[in-house]
Formats: C-alpha cells, structure tokens, sequence
C-alpha cells in the first residue's frame, strides 16, 4: 500500500476469538485479519421551497410524513451553488448564515455554537456547528447530525495537479445536510414522540493531506464534534441515540454497518437496518460489516457517551479502496448526486424518527 500509517494497535475480537490488527491510516480504520483484510476508511436565496406532503398511515398504524426527495437534492444543490465551504472562505460565512436561516424557517430553537480550534498545521480557525431543536422540553430525545464544511484540498484527487484545489463536498458534506434540512422541513409540521435535535458540525473535514500523515493525527479530524461532545449546547445533553449520515448521496450508494458503530450501538445499527429492509433498501443498507471510520460519531461516542452510529458510503471496490469514487477529489461535484439514493436514506431516518417509541 502506497499510504502512510500513523498508529498500530491490536485488539481481540469476539467473533471466534479472532486476533485482528486495527491500523488506524488517516480518517480510515483498516481492520485486518488473519486471512481477510476488511478496509473502508440549502435551495439557493430567493427560491421557492414546496409545501410539506400529507402524512401517510402505514399499515403497521404508524403515520410516517413523506419524504420529499427533490426538496433534498435542492438543499445540496444550494449548498454548492455558494461553491466549497472551506472554513475561513466567504463560500462557508454565506452558506452558514443561509443554513441558520432556513433552520429557523422550521423552528425557532435554533443556535449558532461558536469557537475556536487548531488545525493540523498550527493554525487557528473559527468553527461554526449550527443547531436545530424541535420540542425541547421533551427529555426523550434522538440527535441527528451531518458535516456542512468542505475539504479545503483535494489530496486523493487523480491528478496531482489538483491535489491542492478545494473540494465541493456534494457528497462528502452536503448530501448530508440537504437530507436532514428535508427532515427538519418535514418536522415543522409533524411531531414525533421524542424530541429532535439536528446539527451540522463544522470543520470535520480539516484533517491532513494525504502526504502528511503522522503519530496522533486522528485527533485532527472532526473539530467542530469533538468541540460539541465536550461543550453540548443543553448541560449534560443526553439523547437515546445519535445517527450521522456521511456521504448519503451517490448513485448506487453501499451502506454498510461501520465498525465503530457495531462497536458502541449494536442495538441502533440492527434497528435502522431492519427498517430499511423493511421498506426494501436492502441493496442500499447492506448486511455486511464495513471499516472503523474516524467520523463524527466516534467523538460522541468516546467523549459525551451517547451511542452514536454512521451511516456512511463504504465501498471497498472503489478506487481509493474505502469510500464512493469521488471522495476527496475535485470530481465530488453536484452531478454526483443521486435523487434515488436521498429518497431512500430519507426514508428510513424519517421512518426511524417518527416510529420511536
């Protein structure tokens, strides 16, 4: 392998006492074992949003609320349309104030949260997680979260030339976003049983480039949730469960059940993926165990000890041998974006939020 390592540790695993090595290689965790290597490491200003859908009984009783797919993919188009949101660029100011704008459009519980973080190269950024909250006073709560920045430098990019150029983020960042600003539009006028916390994280994406790796560069990756984790916007925040969705957005897009996941929400993993099984999705939401991917959720999980879990493209097929063909590239680009794949990851977040219990 032509990549850089930065930490080596073992761990024994339950499954048939198996004794696998965990190389942790960027925001990638590579499990491998004995004889299988398993490795995956808003609407522009001015526009029109449609109404929200008449809610639908299912025949199980619960009514589920429509999920509209186009609104989705308008929210990332939008998201783009203001170009990348490098933290520090006039792209990531306009497009946080946007986003602020039109989660107050769906509640009034909306915050702004503020700071100040060091980046791998020593430099100082200010950070932006931008949150929502429906029904607060509900103690009952489940979290639902996304990255809104964008990588400030293409370094898997094919060509070496564009290595330094910003990425769009569409998929890594923006497909996210544009599923749940769909999900909060759709809470504005229906009321699950638990309350409802949406945030878009910042500086996620700030990690170093590809030729730069080294001992602790973990910690680099996901600022603005590790800041979150240790600085909840509610004291003590406590939820059932967290879902981040991460690159949700591409044609053909292959959910597997992430490492870290199984590893701190088992429980949650086999909730979400019965229910997409349950609605079909099963060539989406696969039954098959994924990567350790250094994501948001793991800083929740380690640090403010909620159970979190991802749902994130994981496709070892893929060229860079993880995550889907454009990640980290100039190529991740609106045209990537695939209206089925948002209707089916919408679907089943919206499922899982308004058949809680």
């Amino acid at each position: 392998m032509n990549t850089n390592f930065f930490r080596l540790s073992k761990i024994v695993l339950n499954c048939d006492n198996v004794l696998e090595t965990v190389v942790k290689q960027k925001n990638i965790f590579i499990v491998i074992s004995i004889l299988v290597v398993l490795s995956f490491s808003c609407k522009g200003p001015g526009s029109k949003e449609k109404p929200a859908e008449t809610p639908v009984p299912e025949t199980s009783g619960i009514v589920i609320p429509v999920f509209n797919a186009d609104s989705a993919l308008h929210f990332v188009k939008a998201q783009t349309d203001f170009g990348a949101r490098v933290p520090g660029s006039k792209a990531h100011a306009e497009c946080a104030a946007w986003l602020k704008n039109k989660l107050l459009a769906c509640t009034p519980h909306v915050m702004v949260q503020d700071f100040k973080t060091r980046v791998y190269s020593g430099d100082v950024y200010n950070g932006k997680n931008i949150i929502a909250s429906f029904n607060p006073e509900n103690k009952a709560r489940i979290m639902l979260c996304a990255h809104w920045d964008s990588r400030p430098f293409a370094d898997h990019d094919p060509d070496p030339a564009k290595r330094k150029e910003p990425v769009m983020g569409a998929n890594d960042g923006a497909s996210g976003v544009g599923v749940l600003l769909e999900l909060a539009r759709i809470l504005k006028n229906n009321s699950p049983y638990a309350g409802i916390d949406i945030i878009f994280f910042d500086l996620e994406d700030y990690g170093p480039p590809q030729d730069s790796q080294n001992e602790g560069a973990n910690e680099h990756w996901g600022l603005g949730s590790q800041y979150w984790s240790g600085n909840p916007h509610v004291s003590d925040y406590k939820a059932r469960f967290v879902i981040l969705l991460d690159m949700v957005g591409a044609k053909d897009a292959k959910f597997r059940k992430e490492g870290f996941s199984m590893y701190y929400a088992p429980d949650k993993v086999k909730k979400v993926w019965d229910i997409a099984a349950g609605l079909g999705y099963q060539d989406y939401f696969l039954n098959e165990t994924g990567g350790y991917i250094n994501d948001d959720h793991y800083f929740i999980n380690e640090i403010r000890k909620v159970p979190a879990i991802d749902i994130i493209h994981l496709d070892q097929n893929s060229s860079n041998g993880s995550f889907f063909e454009y990640w980290h590239t100039t190529g991740d680009t609106f045209d990537k974006i695939d209206k089925e794949t948002l209707q089916v990851v919408g679907d089943v977040v919206t499922k899982v939020v308004f058949a809680e219990k």
